[in-house]
């Protein structure tokens, strides 16, 4: 028997705000995302549903098995995929909060189980708020309380159907916001102090207004769990680490490439520089992302999908539906990958204030990452186009030829360029030229693509932070 579902756009109930506080208004998080959805469910996912034993809703195991499959497709996307199952406590009763005694973690998963996805389209771009939640003291992972701590990471996703992109702007935990009635503060707090709705309120007055569609939260620990169920994941760490957490345990990272287990990528993720504040911390963030990608494309983690149904369920909150979170995940298996791409929210550091840490917005003229990554603009401004030649352009040499960092730096200030300059060799050797635009202005790392001839352009914070360019000079110069 087949089952059709429709959603017709505009007529969303106040169902699809119940996860939030009742404060919340229907306009925060509106539910016209997606049209003339339909899909059809076979008997498939309902025969390996018994097959491993499971005692949560089919229609939920259904969801969690495509949205754990796509990861392993080689998107770029696959990270989102794995942070956005519907689990709430409010969908389940205690039955299906059961766990069941048998384990069949190693039974594999039929590609067709994820077939009907393609009848679910997004028809309009899409805000998603995604905050990664400091452990709470004494709260047991899965519990109300356990989600009502500060945000130690802060994400705000923007599919958009449009142009087929998928943007990330990483927001740093220190930066300044207005919180209402409670003056200035950092908006890591914005969580702890009223929730998602909050979290989401003052993000989008951040924005100018941006509107917040959904949320998405994630325990640290789930995290952790995260990659040693997938048996680490490989990262560069690009200078030593030591930390200690709260229990006076130390970590060490060595420098180099290495395969980190849960408990080391959490220190790679959280650990904070005091040269740069939080800016550091959100380039490994971006980097973690990435090698999460690349381990779980990966077909050794097939026989694993069970057990990381069973476990990360206890470690999300979010009030995506069942029809969204459909039509995110078909989003991300026809994006491109160049039509991913991450940056950094502007701002500055108030050394002068009293906390040096705290991060200030710089939104000057930056009209263009408003409307790109939040979909919001300013009335009566307009993009400002600078000169290619005028923006700072850092090198970088990642070849086995020293030399050809001056003759790069020399070659671009020959063309016009007026403020070239060289940054420290890389110590990861690429093979590739690559073209950063850390600061997420893709059409100037094009047009520098056209003018050297070469490269790969890469819009994440990789590159160095203060410039607006960094060309990663790869074994490919010649």
């Amino acid at each position: 028997m087949v089952k059709h579902v429709e959603h017709i756009e505009n007529q969303g109930t106040s169902q699809d705000v119940e996860h939030l506080d009742a404060e919340m208004s229907a306009e925060h998080f509106p539910s016209d995302v997606i049209s003339n959805v339909r899909t059809s469910t076979s008997s498939i996912p309902s025969q390996l549903y018994y097959r491993l034993g499971l005692t949560i809703p089919r229609w939920l195991f259904w969801i969690l098995t495509i949205v754990v499959g796509t990861t392993l497709s080689g998107l770029l996307v696959s990270t989102l995929a794995l942070w956005t199952p519907l689990w709430s406590d409010i969908d389940r009763t205690d039955d299906e909060l059961d766990t069941s005694a048998k384990d069949a973690q190693n039974t594999p998963l039929p590609k067709d189980v994820w077939s009907n996805i393609s009848q679910y389209h997004l028809t309009r771009p899409m805000n998603i708020l995604i905050m990664g939640i400091e452990p709470v003291p004494g709260s047991v992972d899965g519990s109300a309380e356990s989600y009502a701590g500060h945000s130690d990471t802060t994400l705000l996703l923007r599919p958009n159907p449009t142009d087929k992109s998928l943007r990330v702007l990483s927001i740093p935990k220190d930066t300044m916001i207005t919180i209402p009635e409670k003056g200035l503060n950092k908006v890591s707090q914005a969580n702890a102090q009223g929730g998602p709705v909050l979290a989401a309120r003052v993000v989008s007055r951040t924005l100018n207004n941006a509107p917040i569609d959904r949320y998405i939260r994630i325990s640290t620990s789930g995290l952790r769990q995260l990659i040693d169920l997938l048996g680490g994941v490989e990262v560069y760490v690009p200078q030593p680490i030591i930390f200690k957490d709260n229990s006076g345990q130390q970590v060490n990272l060595v420098k180099g490439w290495q395969t980190l287990n849960g408990e080391q990528a959490e220190v790679f993720v959280r650990f904070r520089e005091p040269a740069m504040g939080d800016l550091r911390r959100v380039q490994r963030q971006q980097a973690l992302l990435a090698a999460l990608r690349n381990r779980l494309n990966s077909p050794t983690v097939i026989p694993r999908l069970p057990q990381i149904v069973r476990v990360m369920r206890k470690y999300l909150d979010t009030n995506l539906k069942l029809e969204e979170m459909m039509a995110l995940v078909n989003f991300s298996l026809n994006l491109e990958r160049d039509n991913f791409q991450m940056t950094i929210l502007p701002g500055v550091f108030s050394r002068l204030s009293q906390d040096p840490n705290s991060y200030w917005l710089d939104l000057t003229g930056r009209v263009d990452l408003l409307s790109d990554y939040a979909g919001a603009g300013i009335a009566g401004m307009q993009r400002i186009v600078k000169p290619l030649t005028s923006l700072k352009i850092a090198v970088q040499n990642a070849s086995t030829k020293p030399e050809l960092t001056e003759k790069v730096v020399q070659s671009l200030k020959q063309k016009g360029f007026i403020n070239v300059y060289a940054v420290q060799t890389s110590p990861d050797p690429q093979r590739e030229t690559r073209i950063v635009a850390q600061k997420g202005d893709r059409l100037a790392a094009l047009e520098m693509q056209k003018i050297l001839g070469l490269g790969e352009v890469q819009v994440a914070a990789f590159g160095d932070l203060q410039s607006d360019l960094t060309i990663r000079i790869g074994k490919d110069w010649k």
